[in-house]
């Protein structure tokens, strides 16, 4: 997270740099980008990045968490104008998001987090819905939720559900981002994966008939 010093700077200082990181880390991945390179594209001292950010490292995981709460408001945002369906929703977000990663803006950034992903890299982009002790925002999205629509018996279940879908749809991302697929192909592989989960994915034997003499 960064140091206090950067939340104390003008929103617009602020921006400045975290355009200037995003520009760096599409040029090339983590591992290989350059403070160097952020702080003259921010126009900042060298010694100035170390007062707002660790390093890099931690400049980067932290833009990751800014498109993630991003995504979250989308979510959320998609979710009351679909009168609450959950599977419409994240298709929506799903669709949204595909040409999101190909736009010309966002396509370098992306291939080089999605190429280089580890656990800390994906559980940021897929940060859950949900935290420990639920926040207002996160309330307001279950209440938006139409549940008479999902078979789901208590709260628990219900965010298993979202957690569910929240890692299918993540999932897809990745993989059409790696495929090269167009929107096409990515939207139709997803809409298949969640039909399967609208159906279920278990059928239980037919008591007429169990398969033995």
């Amino acid at each position: 997270m960064p140091k206090p010093t950067f939340f104390r700077l003008p929103k617009e200082k602020q921006d400045t740099l975290i355009q200037a990181a995003k520009k760096e880390f599409s040029r090339a991945p983590l591992h290989e980008s350059s403070v160097a390179n952020i702080v003259k594209e921010a126009c900042i001292p060298r010694g100035s990045f170390y007062q707002y950010f660790e390093d890099k490292e931690d400049l980067f995981y932290y833009l990751l968490r800014l498109l993630s709460r991003k995504s979250k408001e989308q979510f959320i945002s998609t979710l009351q104008k679909k009168d609450g369906d959950l599977f419409a929703a994240f298709t929506e977000v799903f669709q949204f998001a595909i040409q999101d990663i190909r736009n010309q803006e966002n396509a370098n950034f992306f291939k080089n987090a999605f190429s280089n992903m580890n656990y800390k890299t994906e559980n940021t982009l897929a940060e859950n819905f949900f935290e420990e002790d639920l926040k207002k925002q996160d309330l307001a999205l279950l209440r938006s939720i139409n549940t008479k629509k999902l078979n789901i018996n208590n709260e628990r279940e219900l965010q298993d559900m979202i957690t569910i879908l929240e890692a299918v749809t993540f999932h897809n991302l990745v993989q059409a981002f790696a495929r090269e697929s167009t929107a096409e192909e990515a939207l139709d592989h997803y809409l298949a994966q969640m039909e399967l989960l609208k159906k279920g994915l278990y059928r239980e034997p037919s008591p007429a008939f169990s398969g033995k003499e």
